[in-house]
């Protein structure tokens, strides 16, 4: 079997030629990717959901805007709360109710007291459903040209508005992919 290298934490930038409309213009922070397969939420699918509306203790925690994003087309009836807590990248004790992901990011155990994580919190995002790949599908789709994989930063999961997050993303790369951003919405209008 060939060796995955994992990239747990990084980014998948839907590439324009994407044709799957679940992920148009997707940006997916990466969870777990190793050879079983991988698992993602997307970053930049708001709902009109509030998160008070289902996880009422967590409302105050959440950033802007305080709504739940759509994860994925997988599980959407479940919950994943991404956090980031700052200085979470040391070698100290996690908070309780958060496992560290990558770096400073980690998963927020929505069943624990929001009590127990408010200190510690920088950042908080509520996903309804993930995006999900089994053994090789992803690395097939990156063969295949869909993904572009760049380098997550804490401030990405909190995007204050993540209908530009792809655009961003891929502006602040130092390649040729900066020059994707200026890609137009629908080509065909050019």
């Amino acid at each position: 079997m060939t060796e995955v290298s994992s990239l747990t934490g990084r980014l998948l930038v839907a590439t324009p030629a994407l044709a799957d409309p679940n992920f148009d213009r997707a940006v997916v922070l990466l969870l777990d990717h190793d050879e079983e397969g991988s698992l993602g939420v997307v970053l930049n699918r708001p709902t009109p959901v509030d998160v008070g509306d289902i996880l009422e203790g967590w409302a105050d925690l959440a950033g802007e805007p305080g709504v739940v994003f759509q994860g994925g087309p997988v599980s959407l009836d479940s919950a994943l709360g991404v956090a980031v807590v700052p200085g979470g990248t040391g070698g100290g004790a996690a908070p309780l109710g958060w496992r560290r992901v990558y770096g400073a990011i980690g998963l927020v155990d929505l069943e624990a007291p929001p009590e127990l994580l408010a200190a510690a919190l920088g950042s908080l995002r509520i996903f309804a459903g993930y995006a999900g790949w089994g053994p090789g599908q992803l690395e097939d789709e990156l063969l295949e040209g869909a993904w572009y994989v760049v380098e997550s930063e804490p401030g990405d999961i909190s995007y204050p508005v993540p209908e530009r997050l792809w655009r961003e993303v891929l502006r602040r790369q130092r390649s040729e992919l900066a020059m994707v951003a200026t890609y137009p919405d629908d080509p065909s209008l050019n």
